[in-house]
């Protein structure tokens, strides 16, 4: 494995490993109680959001971060994709229901200085379909920017986590949700920009059949209309 200089340096000798790679070259190392994140984009915007939350929900706390790297303490917990919990998607996916719905809950939307609105989104749109999932590969691209140009009116204002696949949530022993990381894109949004991604997760993570427990467990009925539209915002850039 070849860590980073920085990771290294910040481990001070101790055991270093990875405990996780994303599609776009990010990895986070864990040493001791500390997690590091490296990734060739800037995670600065990830540790404010990160310093907002923890004033109102279970998030990691920034210890310190430079060009490229963040660290952050443990918080309990492991993620919803760990071995036990797709041995048990059950417990798992009522975790992550509940679990976001209590982070809508206690974000205040009036003084979250972020955002992660349709209008903002938009203005990032990538026109890549060899990174489209297979839902959205019928499309031609004509259509698609369409499509995201006619957005749904909002259900429900809060803010959302921004990336609310499966792996950022954190399971407890108990099999109850006790924390979230990865924020980097949390903001005001449509509660359903979170929920059309977190629902498609389960499909990647669990297999089919899992969206309506996940939905039961937030408290909310399907959206067949805003999920459409969110999961192909989604695609063409999140």
């Amino acid at each position: 494995m070849d860590v980073p200089d920085v990771v290294l340096e910040l481990a001070r000798g101790r055991e270093v490993r990875l405990v996780w790679e994303n599609e776009t070259g990010g990895r986070t190392y864990v040493f001791g109680d500390c997690y590091v994140k490296c990734s060739p984009r800037d995670l600065e915007p990830e540790r404010s959001r990160l310093e907002w939350a923890g004033a109102f929900m279970r998030v990691p706390r920034v210890l310190d971060s430079g060009a490229g790297w963040l660290m952050t303490a443990a918080i309990p917990g492991t993620n919803a994709v760990a071995d036990r919990w797709l041995a048990d998607p059950q417990r798992a996916v009522v975790a992550i229901g509940s679990g976001l719905r209590a982070l809508h809950d206690a974000l205040p939307v009036d003084t979250c200085p972020f955002s992660w609105s349709v209008e903002d989104r938009l203005t990032r749109i990538l026109v890549d379909k060899d990174r489209w999932h297979d839902d959205h590969r019928p499309l031609d691209v004509e259509t698609a920017l369409r499509m995201v140009h006619d957005p749904p009116s909002i259900d429900r204002l809060v803010v959302c986590h921004g990336d609310a696949c499966a792996p950022n949530t954190l399971v407890g022993d108990d099999g109850t949700f006790c924390g979230h990381v990865d924020l980097g894109a949390l903001g005001v949004a449509d509660r359903w920009a979170d929920l059309a991604v977190a629902t498609w997760s389960c499909d990647w993570n669990y297999g089919p059949g899992w969206q309506p427990t996940l939905l039961r467990a937030y408290g909310v009925e399907p959206d067949p209309v805003r999920t459409v539209y969110y999961r192909l915002l989604w695609d063409l850039g999140p």
